[in-house]
């Protein structure tokens, strides 16, 4: 079983971020330009280009590669986030068996190398935070698609189609858990309803459900 849990905006205080030639820190938004004030950081998008024509993105796949002691500090997915809930997923499925999605990244491992960033599908962020659907990213898709073990996500309405896009090469079972009224729909992925109260970052309340055995979303579906 592979899990696949949405990313958050709170990260952790000590996330590394990547740095510009000239020792800058480079935080990333979803519209730069939109960024008031730049108190001395690059903003940029993941996929704009850097001095060496490269993209950022690029560059953060090239690190990933060859981190070299990782002299930036980077942490790994499931240790930028500051709810507990990515270490808990972690420790229960293994690190090997989790994955984050990024509104910022794409699909990533949990073991992947990230920098700090600030983008987000939440309709209520800053406009330069915010991420629709139109705007161009070229999303990580770092999963075998080859696979045949069940994959499950646990996250918000806004986040579904990117998972179903970042998913559609996969062949095991997908799994997607919701909480609204209206069930999602997507060919090839089934849907199961975990019934909470909470509205605001519901699916936590999923994770912690699935981790203390109360809700198994592959039985359920």
């Amino acid at each position: 079983m592979k899990v696949v849990i949405q990313c958050a905006a709170k990260k952790r205080p000590d996330a590394g971020c990547m740095r510009t030639e000239d020792g800058r820190r480079v935080l990333f938004a979803a519209h730069p330009s939109l960024v008031e004030s730049a108190d001395g950081c690059v903003y940029a998008h993941p996929d704009d280009p850097r001095d060496d024509g490269t993209s950022w993105r690029q560059h953060l796949r090239a690190y990933n590669e060859n981190p070299r002691g990782n002299p930036l500090r980077l942490l790994p997915a499931y240790q930028l986030y500051w709810n507990e809930a990515y270490r808990a997923l972690a420790g229960r499925v293994g690190v090997a068996d989790l994955f984050i999605l990024s509104a910022g990244w794409g699909l990533l491992p949990a073991s992947f190398l990230t920098p700090d960033y600030d983008i987000t599908f939440s309709s209520s962020a800053e406009a330069a935070k915010r991420r629709r659907r139109k705007d161009r990213f070229d999303d990580f898709r770092i999963l075998d698609g080859a696979c045949d073990a069940p994959i499950v996500f646990f996250g918000g309405k806004d986040y579904f189609p990117l998972f179903c896009d970042l998913t559609d090469h996969y062949r095991g079972r997908r799994v997607a858990v919701y909480n609204s009224d209206t069930e999602p729909s997507r060919e090839g992925v089934d849907c199961v309803r975990f019934h909470t109260t909470t509205r605001t970052n519901w699916h936590y309340q999923g994770v912690k459900a699935f981790l203390a055995e109360k809700f198994d979303p592959l039985g359920s579906a």
